[in-house]
């Protein structure tokens, strides 16, 4: 099964780059606040009050969901075709993310079948960490394109809410594009959805 990884886990402390933001990502270019993507043809804004993340960091989060997935599934998974494009953040618990990858069709519906067993794969490696979540799926119109989506909420031992993940996916140009927003608050929610749902896409 070919996976894509956006972020399986917030694993580990999170910082955020002020330095060039062009050396913190992987494809595309960041002009002041407005990244765009040759590859994906997709356009953003970078919210006032938000940073770049260090790729180091995007980096290293990718490492983590990779060693859980072969912790919990024994999947020894190749990543090299992954790509980090915009990366921002508030703080650790407020957190944009987005990948792509390259992902060859070889029979009609395999990018669905693939999606859907990345949702069990990542409820499976949740579970296998001890972390209860409730998981539900929707689609949702991002400048007229649909994106699957599928809702994380995560909780912590004494049963209170600690993170919200909301994961798009779209297979555009052959790629396999995700974006992850995770956050607890409404308010930075709403900032990352208003420049996500604002996206133009060629």
């Amino acid at each position: 099964m070919k996976i894509k990884i956006i972020t399986l886990l917030v694993l580990i402390i999170l910082i955020s780059c002020k330095s060039d933001p062009n050396k913190q990502i992987d494809e595309g270019k960041i002009t002041e606040s407005t990244y765009h993507s040759n590859e994906i043809g997709w356009t953003m804004e970078i919210p006032t009050g938000w940073n770049v993340t260090h790729k180091g960091v995007s980096d290293e989060r990718t490492e983590k969901g990779l060693e859980a997935i072969k912790e919990s599934a024994g999947i020894d998974y190749d990543a090299s075709g992954l790509k980090q494009l915009l990366n921002f953040q508030k703080d650790r618990f407020h957190i944009f993310q987005s990948t792509s990858e390259p992902f060859e069709i070889e029979y009609e519906g395999e990018w669905e079948d693939n999606n859907e067993g990345l949702k069990q794969l990542l409820y499976e490696t949740y579970e296998s960490r001890g972390i209860k979540i409730d998981t539900s799926s929707s689609t949702k119109k991002i400048d007229n394109l649909n994106f699957e989506v599928f809702h994380i909420t995560m909780y912590g031992p004494d049963g209170k809410i600690i993170l919200y993940q909301d994961m798009y996916s779209r297979l555009i140009n052959g790629f396999d594009f995700g974006v992850n927003l995770n956050y607890i608050n409404e308010k930075e929610k709403n900032e990352m959805m208003k420049v996500w749902k604002e996206s133009k896409f060629e």
